[in-house]
Order: structure tokens, then sequence, then C-alpha cells
């Protein structure tokens, strides 16, 4: 058996062992994934979990809220996805352990899948939080020329454009007044918070700002169809989904776990749906 985990606190419906094992199960590998929840939010709490699974033959787990940065402190190799992006959702575990980024891979991967090789160009983005953050870095990856930051928690987004222009990725904060005028202009709008998730209705932005931007993406994939990417829908904008970065991130990690290339993710999603009986005319 290969075994795999998830570390993070709330996480009893997370759907990544449903997925990894569906992935183990195509590609003839008897895959067990387990969900672990540290005691606390500490580092110590979350150093002996990880020394655990360690113990147990683990050869890989995922990292969730909150560990994702402290985390890089137990990588003995750092890939340039988490040296970016400053946190780490993927350990490679073995003799020595590797810590990767999929969200940062993984919305790659589903920005591709959704708008080709078209640049993301000038990007507003709202929240500036875990997943934010790894978007935002990202975004530069797929042809951003700009990220401009919108979040209420003010050091948060002052600390990400300081990070992303620091790597010579052109980026600042949006004052209150700005936003309006920003988001109207951008070509990509995208959506790092909670808003729009079953437990948090509502629209990052107004409906009547969105409309003439070029592509849109919501990191919320509970419910996949929100009211943000409907009304984007409607209004002809390409989406990348939540659940998008969902797919991709779980796929990159799967690979990095089993050396197993994922060629086709169409299979996965086609039997994932159908696993959940999830409809969406979002997801083509």
């Amino acid at each position: 058996m290969f075994k795999l985990g998830l570390i993070g606190q709330s996480i009893a419906q997370s759907r990544s062992p449903a997925l990894h094992e569906m992935l183990g199960e195509i590609h003839g590998l008897p895959v067990s994934y387990v969900l672990h929840e540290p005691e606390d939010s500490s580092p110590e709490a979350f150093r002996a979990t990880l020394q655990t699974l360690r113990d147990q033959g683990y050869r890989g787990t995922n990292v969730t809220f909150p560990y994702k940065q402290l985390a890089v402190a137990e990588g003995d190799t750092i890939k340039p996805s988490v040296e970016r992006v400053g946190s780490t959702n993927t350990l490679a575990l073995g003799g020595r352990v590797v810590a990767h980024n999929t969200d940062y891979t993984g919305f790659i991967r589903g920005y591709r899948r959704r708008n080709g090789e078209r640049a993301a160009g000038r990007v507003v983005l709202v929240g500036a939080g875990g997943v934010g953050r790894a978007v935002a870095f990202a975004l530069f990856e797929v042809g951003a020329t700009e990220v401009l930051i919108s979040d209420l928690n003010r050091d948060s987004a002052n600390s990400l454009a300081e990070a992303l222009n620091a790597s010579g990725c052109a980026s600042r904060v949006l004052e209150a007044i700005e936003v309006e005028d920003a988001v109207r202009g951008a070509d990509g709008l995208v959506n790092c918070t909670p808003v729009g998730h079953y437990k948090s209705p509502g629209m990052p932005v107004p409906a009547d700002w969105i409309g003439s931007q070029q592509w849109v993406f919501d990191a919320v994939y509970t419910p996949i169809d929100t009211e943000f990417l409907q009304t984007a829908h409607a209004r002809g904008l390409s989406i990348v989904s939540g659940f998008d970065l969902f797919i991709f991130q779980g796929i990159d990690a799967f690979e990095i776990f089993t050396g197993i290339e994922v060629t086709d993710p169409a299979p996965v999603i086609e039997r994932f749906l159908a696993r959940y009986e999830i409809t969406s005319e979002l997801i083509g």
C-alpha cells in the first residue's frame, strides 16, 4: 500500500483522500490517503505529526491550514516554488523531506487548460492570504504584467506586494477608492477570499463591475458554480474555477509522491464528478 496523508486542522470534509485514491486506481497503484489533525497549531505539534507519518512509512503528505508556512522549516530540500511563495502544501517523504508548492503549479496548469497561452495581463487579486500568495506568484508564470492587490488586512496585502516586487514582479496595494476602477480596467480578476463559499455566500466585488475583463478565477470550489463565476460566465469571460485548482494541485502532488505522470486529466475529472454527482456548466 502506498501511504499518503494530509496534515491540517478542520479537514474532516476534505476530498483529497478521494482524489488521490482515485488517481491510484486509474494508474494501478493501491493508495491509502489518511487525514491527520495535530493536537494544536504549534510547530511542535506539526513536527510530531510529521515524524509519526515518517515513522509509519508514508511516502508523502499534503499540508494545509494553519501549517503551510511553518512546514517549510521541515524541508531538507526546498523547491523554487516554495522559495518564491514562502509556504509549502506538499512534502515528499523518504530519506529526505522535499518541500513543494502545488497550489502554485496547480494554478498554472489550471489556467493554461482554460486559457492556453493567453497572457494573464493586468490582474486584480482580491485576497492576499495563503492561497492568494501562491496564486499571485503563479500569475507571473502565465504572463501577468502587474498584480494589484485588494485585501481588508492591509498588513497581508503589503507583505505580498513587497514580496512580489522583491522578486521582480510588479505589484502594489490598492486603496479602497481605487478598487472599482482597477477591477473594471483589469484583464483578469482573481478571488482568493472565502466569499462565495456555502458558509460565506456573496460576491468578492459587485456584479456590475464584472464584464470588461477577459478572464476570472475563483479559489472557492464548494460550490463550483459560485455566484462570481456564474456572473462572469454569463458575460462571456473565460473561467478558471477553484475546482481546476483543486484537481491540478492534487495531480501535481500525486505525480511528486509517486513518480507517475498523469498525462490526461480528463478521466480523473470525469470520475471525480461522477462519484460526487457534481454537475456544472463551468467545467469542460
